[in-house]
């Protein structure tokens, strides 16, 4: 069992992190975060799982993983997948693994097909818009589950 480890799922283009639209979603790379959320993770006596992947079944298959596991939580941006996906929205009710929905820009203040999030209404939160730290401050939550 794994009590003590966090997955931290990333989707789609989140492999380009530090030069795809650095305006938007700032010049860290995934591998920049990673760091930091292990050395943050470590303080509090968890560990992380950093994975990304450009397919949904990936994801939806980590998800179940995560559960089998005995995760104590899983930190999930699924970038785009998060306005399309019914198949992680399933995914995220189906297991009992709290999820927690990342984003690091704010979808709300974006595009307005970015609005409605598939992953949001079935996570047991969201944090959104704070860049890199969003994933800090997930972090933080999935701890004090």
């Amino acid at each position: 069992m794994a009590e003590n480890m966090i997955y931290v799922l990333n989707g789609p283009n989140l492999n380009l992190l530090g030069t795809r639209e650095p305006a938007i979603y700032g010049s860290d790379t995934l591998d920049d975060i990673a760091g930091r959320l292990e050395d943050r993770a470590s303080a509090l006596g968890l560990e992380v799982d950093v994975r990304q992947s450009n397919h949904e079944g990936h994801l939806v298959d980590w998800l179940h993983e995560a559960q089998a596991e005995g995760a104590k939580a899983v930190l999930l941006n699924a970038g785009a997948y998060t306005h399309t996906s019914i198949a992680l929205h399933d995914a995220i009710k189906a297991i009992r693994t709290p999820v927690i929905e990342v984003h690091l820009s704010n979808p709300h203040t974006r595009e307005e097909f970015r609005h409605l999030s598939y992953v949001g209404q079935a996570a047991k939160g969201t944090i959104a818009g704070f860049g890199a730290l969003s994933y800090l401050l997930a972090l933080e939550a999935a701890a004090a589950l």
